[in-house]
């Protein structure tokens, strides 16, 4: 009598249990070897460093709109904002990189501070609507600005500047301003990732998924919301200031909040309720504007048909897609 001793239910109790590090394995090696690879389909470092750079920015956005449920799009005021304080940084404070990177992180998570308050009181479609006033005023400063910000002509005259390590200098050419930028996003990725695994992170969760019960418990939904908020514009500042050292420029477009849309759509590109689906998202917006503009003034309206194909057929993303295919 050998009879099988597995169980009814199908499960396989004897699983690989590092069978979920194959995927973020795979992320990692082709991130760390994209100078390598991603020349040969004729791509360049300053692309996939701009890849890199939104989808730092979607993760940080989607803190709010995956994680905790509220739509923002204000996402590009701390962009913008942390764009412009690396950039006046390096001109009248100190020709430090780290310092303007900093810099970024500050303003961007003091706007938000300041800001948060006043947007969590309010939900759906009021939320949304004061991120958006919110990212316009800045917008409108910036522009009318002249004298500090440059104005519409966006603000020239900074370069990174090389980080001085004693016996070894980074240049920051465009190979290793890469490798800064992706430093910045791995620490950025473990961080959240230890943020979704701890008590805060699933407190964000239950605002998303039942905000009334949590209010129930005697949990303020307000100061989840604002911690959220916060978090969401340090690392938007940090991108910023990082897509700011790369074009060694920055504009009031990156306050716009059509930048902010952009964030939106990339995060539902890549699947929102995933951890990697923003940075998906952010690769395939970034790979399809420079591949469709080549052809193309209209890119933005294929990209549009590919968003609403993607939102009706593929609700979870295209992460999620993959995801169904692998599981099927």
């Amino acid at each position: 009598m050998n009879q099988s001793s597995k169980p009814a239910s199908g499960a396989e109790p004897n699983a690989n249990p590092y069978r979920k590090l194959i995927a973020p394995t795979f992320i990692w090696l082709a991130l760390l070897t994209v100078p390598i690879w991603f020349s040969w389909l004729g791509g360049y470092n300053l692309l996939a460093t701009r890849a890199l750079t939104l989808g730092l920015a979607a993760m940080g956005l989607n803190l709010l709109l995956g994680t905790s449920g509220a739509l923002s799009f204000g996402q590009a005021a701390f962009f913008g904002l942390g764009g412009y304080a690396a950039g006046e940084t390096l001109m009248h404070l100190a020709p430090s990189t780290p310092i303007a990177i900093v810099m970024g992180i500050l303003v961007g998570g003091l706007a938000a501070a300041i800001l948060g308050p006043i947007a969590v009181r309010l939900r759906g479609i009021y939320f949304s609507m004061i991120t958006i006033a919110f990212g316009q005023a800045f917008y409108f400063i910036v522009v009318n600005w002249n004298s500090f910000t440059g104005g519409e002509d966006g603000l020239l005259g900074f370069n990174r500047q090389p980080i001085d390590l004693g016996n070894f200098a980074l240049k920051l050419d465009s190979v290793q301003y890469y490798y800064l930028v992706l430093l910045c996003f791995a620490v950025v990725a473990g961080l959240i990732a230890l943020l979704l695994r701890s008590p805060l992170g699933h407190a964000f969760i239950a605002v998303r998924e039942n905000e009334r019960r949590l209010e129930f418990l005697g949990v303020g939904a307000r100061n989840l919301l604002w911690i959220a908020f916060i978090l969401s514009g340090m690392i938007g500042g940090l991108a910023g200031a990082l897509y700011a050292l790369l074009n060694n420029f920055i504009s009031p477009a990156a306050l716009h909040w059509t930048l902010s849309g952009d964030f939106v759509m990339m995060c539902v590109l890549g699947g929102m309720r995933s951890f990697w689906g923003p940075l998906l998202g952010a690769t395939v917006y970034v790979l399809a504007e420079n591949f469709l503009s080549s052809y193309t003034n209209n890119w933005m309206s294929a990209l549009g048909v590919m968003f609403i194909l993607i939102v009706l057929f593929f609700p979870k993303g295209l992460l999620g897609m993959l995801r169904t295919r692998v599981k099927s």
